[in-house]
């Protein structure tokens, strides 16, 4: 009997990785690296402090903290009540529900894409959004906020002048309509399991944030591309 336990302890060991001490310990090397390359950056660089707020001169471009800026960059998208209040709701509460709504034991304790693959990139997707929201707005926005590759000189004024439309309020609800529908229909009618294993509660809370998601990128080339300022137009919201 004592054979077989060791024999079976052994196998769990080879297959698996302990959270302490194994996770822990490379975790505490981790910060410690880190924090060690943050002091010694701290010492060589300054601060990038500027001088006191002078009441009559306004800076631009008025740039908030960088952790911020990518909110800053959706504005010139968005409505400031979607961009300042309605996409950080939203991702807060996507990150609060991921524990409700995945139910599957794939890939649970691993660091791997296998078995996780929708997740994961969707995940990565999300993420790698905000990071090139932030890098534009904070590299690529000058003066007025008009966009600047990183080799033009800011001194140059660009035209602030664009022709944006707006879309019809039926081709705006249709369009909508169009994308959500097919967006929730679409991966119960490819991935039948999916929605068996979810139930219908789960499902469309899932698929309607990662839709939200998408929607962002959507909003942003239809802006970039085709000059489009809103798809629907109410007296209570814009969109």
């Amino acid at each position: 009997m004592g054979i077989e336990e060791k024999k079976l302890d052994d196998v769990y060991r080879d297959e698996y990785a302990f959270v302490l001490p194994d996770l822990v310990i490379k975790e505490a090397i981790a910060v410690i690296v880190a924090s060690i390359g943050l002091l010694l950056w701290s010492m060589t660089v300054n601060a990038p402090l500027r001088s006191i707020a002078d009441a009559n001169k306004t800076e631009n471009p008025a740039k908030a903290p960088w952790y911020f800026v990518g909110l800053q960059e959706l504005l010139v998208y968005f409505d400031p009540w979607i961009a300042g209040v309605t996409v950080p709701t939203l991702i807060i509460l996507g990150l609060m529900l991921i524990p409700y709504l995945d139910v599957s034991k794939s890939g649970v304790g691993t660091y791997r894409l296998r078995g996780r693959k929708a997740a994961a990139s969707s995940f990565i997707f999300g993420f790698s959004m905000w990071i090139i929201l932030i890098l534009v707005g904070q590299f690529l926005r000058g003066p007025n906020w008009q966009f600047y590759w990183p080799w033009e000189d800011w001194s140059v004024a660009k035209s602030a002048e664009e022709t944006l439309v707006n879309m019809s309020q039926w081709s705006g609800m249709g369009l909508l309509a169009l994308y959500f529908g097919l967006g929730l229909t679409l991966p119960k009618l490819l991935y039948r399991k999916f929605l068996q294993k979810m139930g219908v509660a789960r499902y469309v809370a899932a698929v309607t944030l990662v839709l939200l998601m998408y929607g962002v990128v959507v909003k942003i080339i239809l802006r970039l591309a085709f000059n489009v300022r809103y798809i629907l137009v109410t007296p209570w919201f814009n969109i």
